[in-house]
């Protein structure tokens, strides 16, 4: 006997555009029945679940995102909805009016595009939040920070610093730093800021709060990813804590930013639908942000035109770091957004797989082993197209960016390299596999809002008509497939996840209209109505 069974809606598989099914049977958290033509008996099952005519999919995912980081966001200051330095030193001195003499006081998800200044704050805008309390803000993408003059004196960067390489603490014609900071230099910064997630209770109630949350939108699967360098650290114990007490929700991948020891999973335990919780890829970067200015460009910025971002490490490093995880048993997943990281990045890939086949490493091996993940790849000529489709390589792509970064991003890269931002129809007629992620913090990780953003190229409001680069839209199954089918192709999971087959996980998604006819311009308005996981009802909508 089937432990549930869904009938009367459509329930699409994904594993092919347009495949679908009458009817799915779960049993022991897999799926056990899937029936294309309404059978003239179904089997008995002991819940009978009626859809009432809903779209069910495979549960959906995010391929990149930052868990820990975005749950520590959720006790700081939220400067997303702040459109002037106006509004910011206000509601950063409500904060500091509120905390003790010497407390820290941080900001997070900043955006400067969208303020009516369309500049960083300076030091002295930021002095007036606070001369008594050290004060720094973080710009969403993570890259870049602002602090006031407190700040800057708490953590030593006075005249004449000097930044560590890979990061850049930036002085005025005196040698005096004017408060803002990128990349690595950042840390200095996070090494002594407290963390609020360090208090046990803290940590189990707002991550279990955003567990809630992804259920609610659907999601079934997450890669989330370490930064040491802001300490955005990533511990598998949180998840499998969460694991043994019954309460995770979500299967998670931890991936981290140092060399660690592979898990050497048993067939029963890859095969075993409960298993939540698990090790994954080994993070490297290579460059900063777009937003930042910080991304790494062949040619200079168009609206900075003395700058072409930096990249963190040589490519003599790159290669090295990236050939030293591969040989260890890691998959290397390699953060290049600007358009010379991608270049360094494929050829680190490049010479990593000529290097171990060279030191005997058969290409039989080779083959079996994970592929390269590049996370991000915002910026790729069809040259750089061409390079990646020849490699074992998963495209780590975020389109949500694209509904914040359409409005800025010929102002950044100009005319001229326009059509090479997040080129992801190229992408996939190559025959590289992409999958949805948000870089949450950075954007929303609700993956109805990336498919909405992959197929209109559009900011919510419809901006622009027609369509950023439209000939770069996805189809609604292509970019569903992005947080669905494609997802466990980065992980080595395609053979029980991402497609409602038989002999798969039973996680499960039903929607409260069909996407498939859904007119683009209203994918946005699709609700999530039940979520399962491994055949668990996780998320029941409530009307």
């Amino acid at each position: 006997m089937l432990d549930k069974l869904f009938v009367n809606g459509n329930i699409y598989t994904m594993a092919s555009e347009g495949d679908r099914l009458s009817a799915l049977g779960v049993k022991d958290g897999i799926i056990a029945y899937a029936a294309e033509t309404v059978p003239e008996k179904l089997p008995d099952a002991a819940e009978l679940i009626d859809l009432k005519g809903q779209t069910m999919i495979p549960g959906m995912g995010d391929s990149h995102q930052h868990l820990y980081a975005y749950c520590q966001n959720l006790t700081f200051v939220d400067l997303s909805g702040v459109r002037s330095v106006d509004e910011m030193i206000g509601a950063m001195k409500a904060r500091a009016d509120k905390t003790p003499e010497g407390g820290w006081i941080k900001g997070v998800n900043f955006d400067q595009t969208k303020w009516k200044e369309n500049r960083f704050p300076t030091l002295e805008e930021m002095d007036r939040i606070s001369r008594t309390h050290p004060v720094v803000i973080k710009r969403t993408c993570l890259h870049c920070v602002v602090a006031n003059s407190k700040g800057l004196e708490t953590v030593g960067v006075g005249r004449g610093y000097k930044s560590d390489g890979g990061g850049l603490v930036e002085l005025d014609e005196n040698g005096y730093p004017n408060g803002i900071l990128r990349e690595q230099s950042t840390k200095v910064f996070d090494d002594v800021m407290p963390d609020p997630l360090k208090d046990p209770n803290v940590q189990k109630e707002i991550i279990s709060r955003v567990f809630r949350d992804m259920s609610s939108r659907g999601i079934t699967t997450i890669h989330t990813y370490a930064a040491k360098i802001w300490q955005y650290n990533e511990s598998i114990d949180i998840y499998r804590d969460f694991e043994r007490r019954g309460e995770l929700p979500v299967r998670v991948t931890v991936c981290i930013d140092e060399l660690f020891e592979p898990e050497k999973l048993t067939e029963e335990q890859r095969k075993d639908p409960y298993r939540k919780a698990q090790l994954g890829a080994y993070k490297i970067f290579s460059d900063g942000s777009l937003g930042s200015r910080s991304a790494a460009l062949r040619e200079p910025y168009a609206d900075d035109p003395g700058n072409s971002g930096f990249v963190l490490c040589t490519q003599e490093e790159l290669n090295e770091k990236v050939c030293t995880g591969y040989r260890k048993g890691l998959q290397p997943a390699i953060h290049a957004i600007g358009d010379r990281a991608l270049d360094m990045t494929v050829s680190a890939i490049e010479y990593t797989l000529k290097k171990t086949a060279e030191e005997g490493m058969s290409r039989e091996e080779q083959e079996k082993r994970l592929p390269f993940r590049i996370i991000h790849a915002q910026l790729a000529d069809q040259e750089q197209i061409a390079r990646m489709a020849k490699l074992p390589l998963i495209a780590d792509m975020q389109p949500i960016f694209l509904q914040t970064d359409l409005h800025w991003m010929e102002e950044r890269v100009g005319k001229e390299r326009l059509s090479q931002n997040f080129p992801m129809k190229s992408m996939l007629d190559a025959g590289i596999i992409m999958t949805g992620g948000s870089d949450c913090p950075v954007e929303t990780y609700d993956p109805i809002q990336g498919m909405a953003t992959a197929v209109t190229r559009t900011d919510p409001n419809g901006y622009p008509q027609g369509g950023y680069i439209p000939q770069e839209k996805l189809s609604v199954y292509d970019a569903l497939c992005l947080y669905t089918k494609n997802m466990p192709f980065a992980t080595g999971q395609e053979e029980v996840l991402g497609t409602l087959e038989e002999g798969k996980f039973a996680d499960l998604a039903v929607l409260d209209r069909n996407p498939f006819d859904t007119p683009e311009e209203h994918l946005r308005e699709i609700r999530v109505m039940q979520t399962y996981i491994a055949g668990e009802r996780v998320f029941d909508r409530v009307e």
